[in-house]
C-alpha cells in the first residue's frame, strides 16, 4: 500500500514507528547487554540514536519499506550488544576497532567457547519478536521508494543517512557531547555512553599518542641519567647462577627458554579454595627455583599482549586499553629479549602449537628478532589433544626434540606460548579430575581449567627430568599470560570478594600469574623476587641467566626498584600500595620518561635506545 492510499491511523503508526526506530534499537542494544535503564546518559541516547538514524535512513531509501527497514535496524542492534556482551565475558574487554585485525585469531578460538544466552537476551529478544509480530501487517506498507521524476527524494535520503553515520562516528563530535570511551574500563563507557559511541570513540586510539617531550635530547638525557645511575649502583641484583658476563662462572652460556603459559593462574595462592588436590605441588616442590606471582594488563585474553610485554620491556599501560600490538605497532623491527639475545650470538627460536597467522605472530616474530619460527604444522612430535588443543605434553616434547637436535655448544633462547589451556572449558564429557570439595560441580567451568592446570603441573615434571640430566646450562622460566575467564561467582569465592567491593589492591591483584624460575645448575633464591609485572620479568631472567641487558633493560630496573608491579591496570610501590594510572603520584615524571623510552623503542624518535 502506498503512503497516499493511507489513512491518517496507519500513517500514524508509520510514523511512529520511522521516529522512535532510533531511541528504541538504542535501548534495545544496551539492555541487551544487561545495562541497566537509568545508567545510559541521555547524550548517548542522541548520540548513538542519530547514528542508528543514519542507518535507518539509508534501508528505508533503498528498501522503501519503514517498518520491514525499522526490525532490520532492531536486529542489527541486538546482535550488536549481543557479540559486546559475549566478548566482554570471555576476555574482559567488549569489542574494539582493532580487533577486525584478529579475525583470524578469534575465527581459531571461537569454537571451543559455549554462548548460553542470558534472561535480558531472551526478554529483550522476546519484545522484539512481539513487536514483529504486531507489526506483520505494516511490513510491506509505507512504500515511498522513488522512481523516474522522484528520485531525489531517494538520493538525499542516502546522503542525509550516510551524513549522520559519518558525523555521529568521528570521535570530535563525540567528545563535545561528552560521551565516549573509558580506556581503562572499556565496558563501562560501553554501558553508560552506547556500545556505538564508544566503539567510534576508541578509533582515535589506533595510533599512540606521541608523548610531549618526544625529542631525541629528551631521550638522549633520560638515558644518561640511567648510566649516571648504573655508576652509582642504582639497580637491582639477584644471586644467581651466572658470572654476570652472560654465561656460567666456567664461560658457558646458558639456553634460555622462556615459556608462557596459556591462562596459568595461581587461584590456590588466594587462600579461599578447598580443591581435591593441588595443581601446583609439584612445581612448588621444586628446590633450586625461584616461584612468584607476576602481574599482567589483561585478563582473559589478548595473549600477544603478555608476550609483547614480556619479550621487550613495553607496557600496554602506554598504549590504548585493549589494543594488539603484533597487529598495529610491531610494523618495522622492534628491540626485544630475542635481539638482544641474536646479537649475543644465541639462535633464537620462537614456538606456538598454533595457528600461523594468529595474531600475526609469523609477522611479528621476525621482526622482534626471532632467527625462526615454529608453529602448530611445524610439529615434530606426536601431537596429543586435550581440551581440543594441542597439550603441554606435546609442547614439552617439542621443546626437549629442539634440544635434542640442536647443535652442541651453540646457545638457543627458545621462546615458547602454549595452548592447551585457552578459554571455553566446556568441552562436554570431559574428564573432571579437579573438584572443589565444599562445593563439587557447582562450577564446571572452573573444574574443568583446574584439571587442565594441574596437567600442566605433571607434564613440567617431564621437562625438568630432561634438563636436569642435559649437560649444557640451561634456565627455565614458566610463567602465565592472563588468568582465565571463568564463573563470576567461582572468582568471587577464589578471591574471597566480590569485584565490586575490591579495594584497588585487590583489584590488581585479580590480574596475577605464577611464574617459576628453575635452572639446573645451582640457582641461589634469596631475595628474590615475589611480585613483579610481566614487563619487568625478563630483566630478572637474564640476570640470572648473566645475560647482561641492555640499557634500556638497566632503565627498567630502576624503575622496577621504585615500582615493583607496573601494569595497564595500574602500579604498585614498595609499600604495596597500589595506584590507579587516574591519580596524581610521586612517580608521574618516572612514569613520563619510561612512557617515552617504551615510545622511541617502537617508533624511533632516536636510535640510541
Amino acid at each position: 500500500m502506498e503512503w497516499k492510499e493511507m489513512d491518517k491511523k496507519r500513517r500514524g503508526v508509520l510514523l511512529t514507528v520511522m521516529l522512535l526506530t532510533p531511541v528504541t534499537a538504542f535501548y534495545l542494544m544496551q539492555l541487551i547487554m544487561g545495562t541497566k535503564f537509568v545508567d545510559v546518559k541521555l547524550m548517548a541516547v542522541a548520540a548513538n540514536g542519530l547514528w542508528l538514524a543514519g542507518v535507518y535512513w539509508l534501508l528505508c531509501s533503498f528498501t522503501g519499506y519503514p517498518v520491514m527497514s525499522s526490525l532490520v535496524v532492531h536486529l542489527l542492534s541486538a546482535l550488536w550488544g549481543m557479540a559486546n556482551y559475549f566478548v566482554n565475558l570471555f576476555r574482559g574487554t567488549p569489542i574494539l576497532p582493532w580487533d577486525f585485525s584478529a579475525l583470524e585469531t578469534a575465527a581459531a578460538v571461537s569454537g571451543s567457547y559455549k554462548l548460553s544466552l542470558t534472561k535480558d537476551m531472551y526478554l529483550w529478544l522476546g519484545v522484539l519478536l512481539v513487536a514483529a509480530i504486531l507489526l506483520r501487517k505494516y511490513l510491506t506498507w509505507g512504500k515511498f521508494r522513488p522512481t523516474g521524476k522522484t528520485i531525489m527524494p531517494r538520493v538525499a535520503g542516502v546522503v542525509a543517512g550516510l551524513s549522520l553515520m559519518f558525523i555521529f562516528a568521528q570521535p570530535a563530535v563525540l567528545e563535545q557531547m561528552k560521551v565516549g570511551a573509558y580506556t581503562w574500563q572499556q565496558m563501562v563507557g560501553y554501558c553508560t555512553d552506547g556500545a556505538l559511541s564508544a566503539f567510534f570513540d576508541n578509533t582515535k586510539y589506533m595510533e599512540v599518542e606521541q608523548p610531549t617531550n618526544a625529542t631525541i635530547d629528551d631521550v638522549k638525557y633520560v638515558l644518561s641519567q640511567v648510566e649516571d645511575a648504573q655508576g652509582e649502583g642504582l639497580t637491582f641484583h639477584v644471586e644467581g647462577p651466572a658470572d654476570q658476563q652472560g654465561g656460567t662462572q666456567t664461560g658457558e652460556k646458558y639456553n634460555v627458554i622462556a615459556i608462557m603459559n596459556e591462562s596459568w593462574a595461581d587461584f590456590e595462592s588466594y587462600g579461599n579454595l578447598s580443591l581435591s588436590e593441588s595443581v601446583m605441588d609439584y612445581i612448588k616442590s621444586l628446590d633450586n627455583a625461584v616461584f612468584g606471582h607476576a602481574y599482567s594488563s589483561v585478563f582473559g585474553a589478548g595473549t600477544s599482549a603478555c608476550e609483547f610485554e614480556f619479550l621487550t620491556g613495553n607496557s600496554m599501560a602506554f598504549l590504548p586499553s585493549g589494543s594488539a600490538p603484533y597487529q598495529q605497532y610491531i610494523t618495522q623491527e622492534t628491540p626485544s629479549m630475542a635481539s638482544l639475545l641474536g646479537d649475543l650470538g644465541y639462535r633464537t627460536l620462537a614456538f606456538h602449537p598454533g595457528e600461523v597467522k594468529s595474531w600475526n605472530r609469523d609477522k611479528a616474530y621476525p621482526l622482534l628478532g626471532f632467527d625462526e619460527m615454529k608453529f602448530r604444522q611445524d610439529l615434530d612430535v606426536p601431537e596429543l589433544i586435550e581440551h581440543a588443543y594441542p597439550s603441554d605434553y606435546t609442547d614439552f616434547q617439542q621443546i626437549i626434540w629442539e634440544f635434542e637436535h640442536k647443535e652442541a655448544g651453540e646457545p638457543l633462547f627458545l621462546f615458547n606460548v602454549t595452548y592447551q589451556n585457552h578459554g571455553g572449558y566446556e568441552e562436554p564429557d570431559y574428564p573432571t579430575e579437579v573438584t572443589l570439595t565444599d562445593c563439587p560441580g557447582q562450577y564446571p567451568r572452573a573444574e574443568q581449567y583446574l584439571t587442565l592446570a594441574n596437567k600442566t603441573d605433571e607434564y613440567f615434571k617431564e621437562l625438568v627430568d630432561y634438563f636436569s640430566t642435559y649437560e649444557e646450562p640451561t634456565i627455565i622460566v614458566m610463567f602465565g599470560d592472563h588468568p582465565p575467564s571463568l564463573e563470576q561467582e567461582f572468582l568471587d569465592k577464589a578471591y574471597g570478594v566480590a569485584q565490586a567491593d575490591m579495594t584497588m589492591e585487590q583489584y590488581m591483584a585479580k590480574f596475577q600469574v605464577p611464574f617459576f624460575i628453575w635452572s639446573n645448575r645451582p640457582l641461589e633464591a634469596e631475595d628474590a623476587p615475589q611480585e613483579t609485572s610481566l614487563n619487568f620479568l625478563g630483566q630478572y631472567l637474564l640476570e640470572y641467566a648473566g645475560i647482561e641487558t641492555d640499557l634500556y633493560g638497566k632503565f627498567l630496573q630502576e624503575v622496577q626498584q621504585q615500582l615493583p608491579v607496573f601494569t595497564s591496570v595500574g602500579y604498585i610501590d614498595t609499600q604495596g600500595k597500589a595506584y590507579s594510572h587516574w591519580e596524581t603520584t610521586q612517580y608521574e615524571q618516572l612514569l613520563k620518561d619510561y612512557q617515552l623510552l617504551q615510545y622511541d623503542r617502537l617508533f624511533g624518535i632516536s636510535d640510541v635506545t
